[in-house]
């Protein structure tokens, strides 16, 4: 038996255009899944500013259990104020007076609120916004 063949059995590559087409296809991908995920992040940022400002309210709330009122400023809570014979900090840690992004936490003393407020500002670090660039005080708990 003879086989005869008449053409050559070479592989076939790919196209410019099949590569092209995945290329694309990759990059619609890719951005979807990027863009979920950075929502994701983002929406987890803010969650953990609001969680931070609780946690610096009751560092607050020690301070002014050791010294009859809260402080006047928020770095009284690292270091002893002149006005602070009880202090018994320090109450907080210098990462505790920043947000997930940076920025410093609003506070006043006293505040409008309250005894005291203390504002996280969002993502944008600047009073108003909505979503994730939303502000959120310690009354709003």
């Amino acid at each position: 038996m003879r086989f005869s063949f008449s053409r050559s059995r070479r592989p076939r590559g790919f196209t410019l255009l099949e590569m092209l087409a995945v290329i694309v296809l990759l990059g619609i991908v890719g951005t979807i899944v990027a863009r979920t995920v950075f929502g994701q992040v983002t929406e987890g940022k803010y969650k953990a500013g609001k969680l931070q400002l609780e946690k610096l309210s009751q560092d607050i709330d020690g301070y002014a259990l050791d010294n009859g009122s809260p402080p006047k400023q928020l770095q009284d809570l690292l270091v002893k104020p002149g006005d602070a014979p009880s202090w018994n900090g320090p109450y907080a840690k210098v990462g505790d007076l920043k947000d997930p992004w940076g920025h410093a936490f609003g506070y006043a003393y006293p505040g409008q609120h309250g005894q005291y407020d203390i504002v996280f500002y969002g993502r944008d670090g600047k009073p108003g916004g909505d979503g994730v660039d939303a502000d959120f005080g310690n009354w709003q708990q």
